[in-house]
C-alpha cells in the first residue's frame, strides 16, 4: 500500500497541437489487490466495520465485478470474512475474478437475475442478515456515504494546479466524491460505462445531496463514450488502449479507465477545453478484469 497515488503527465503531440496538459492520477497503483477507487470506497466501510464489530462482509457484484474481488482482498487483510452474492447461475470453472475472490476466503452465493434486482429491497436484505449472522453490508459497486467520503480525498492528493478532473463512471461514488471534495471549485468530468446517463445523474446528485447537503454545477457526464453499455467493446476502443500503453507505458482496462481515456482524447481533438486548460485524469484500476476479458472473448489487451 502506498499513501498516496503519483501524477504522472502524459506527453503526446495531440496536447502539444491543442495546447492543453494532461495527468494521469495513478489510483491503480494504490494497492496490488485493492486498487484505485476500490480503496477509497472500501477504507472507511472497513473502518466502520471494524467499529461494529463485525466479522463478515456481505457484497454484491456480478461475475468478473472489481468490487467483488476488491472486497475479497480487503477481507483477507483485515481478517474479515467475506460473502460475494453473485448475479447468475455458476459456471465452472471459475473465472479468474472469482478464483480469485475465493483464493482471499471469498464465501460465493448465486442469485438469478430476478432475485438480484431486489438487492436494495428491505426483505431481501433481512433474509441476508439472518442467513449470514448479522454482516455488514455493503452496496453493489461499494458506493454509500463512507464510499463517498473516501473518495472525497482523492483531490486533496492532486498537488498541482488544475482545471478539470475527469473520470469513469460506474455507480456514480466516485465522481460524487469528487464533487463533493472540490466544494464547487474546478470543473468535473465524468464518463459514464454503462448506457442510462439520465438515471445516472440523478444517482450522482442524491449522492452528493445525502453526502454534505449540498448541490454543485461545475461537473457534468459526457455519455458518448460508453461503447454499447456495460462490458461492451469495439475495435476502436482495443487500438486506443494499445496505443496508450505503447506511448505511455500504462495498462489500461476496456470498462472504465479506458474508456473514458479514449472519450477525453477524443475531446481534446475536437476542441471542447480551451487552450491552457490543465486537465488531471484518474486511473480507476480494475486491471484483475484483463485477465477475464481475455478468456471471455478472446481479447489481447
Amino acid at each position: 500500500m502506498i499513501a498516496t497515488a503519483p501524477l504522472q503527465q502524459l506527453h503526446d503531440p495531440l496536447f502539444a497541437a491543442q495546447e492543453v496538459s494532461l495527468w494521469l492520477k495513478r489510483e491503480d497503483l494504490l494497492h496490488p489487490h485493492i486498487s484505485g477507487n476500490k480503496w477509497r470506497k472500501l477504507k472507511y466501510n472497513l473502518q466502520e466495520a471494524q467499529r461494529l464489530q463485525k466479522k463478515v462482509l456481505l457484497t454484491f457484484g456480478g461475475a468478473y465485478s472489481n468490487h467483488i474481488a476488491a472486497t475479497a482482498a480487503a477481507g483477507h487483510a483485515f481478517g474479515l470474512k467475506t460473502v460475494g452474492i453473485i448475479r447468475g447461475e455458476e459456471h465452472l470453472p471459475l473465472n479468474p475474478t472469482l478464483s480469485f475472490a475465493v483464493s482471499c476466503g471469498m464465501e460465493l452465493h448465486y442469485v438469478s437475475r430476478e432475485q438480484y434486482r431486489q438487492k436494495q429491497e428491505p426483505m431481501f436484505l433481512e433474509a441476508l442478515l439472518q442467513q449470514f449472522n448479522q454482516p455488514y453490508l455493503l452496496p453493489e459497486g461499494g458506493t454509500n456515504n463512507l464510499a463517498v467520503q473516501g473518495c472525497a480525498e482523492i483531490v486533496q492528493d492532486i498537488e498541482i494546479a488544475y482545471d478539470y478532473i475527469c473520470c469513469a463512471s460506474g455507480t456514480g461514488g466516485t465522481i460524487a466524491g469528487i464533487i463533493a471534495g472540490l466544494s464547487g471549485e474546478k470543473q468535473v468530468l465524468g464518463f459514464p460505462a454503462l448506457k442510462g446517463g439520465e438515471f445516472l445523474q440523478q444517482e450522482v446528485e442524491q449522492l452528493v445531496s445525502r453526502y454534505c447537503n449540498r448541490s454543485f454545477t461545475n461537473w457534468q457526464l459526457i455519455t458518448g463514450y460508453h461503447f454499447g453499455g456495460y462490458a461492451k467493446v469495439k475495435p476502436e476502443l482495443l487500438e486506443f488502449m494499445q496505443y496508450f500503453q505503447q506511448q505511455h507505458g500504462v495498462q489500461l482496462e476496456p470498462i472504465y479507465t479506458g474508456k473514458m481515456l479514449f472519450g477525453l482524447y477524443d475531446l481534446i481533438r475536437q476542441g471542447f477545453f480551451p487552450k491552457g486548460s490543465r486537465i488531471v485524469a484518474l486511473h480507476t484500476g480494475g486491471l484483475q478484469g484483463n485477465a477475464g476479458f481475455k478468456e471471455r472473448m478472446g481479447l489481447v489487451l
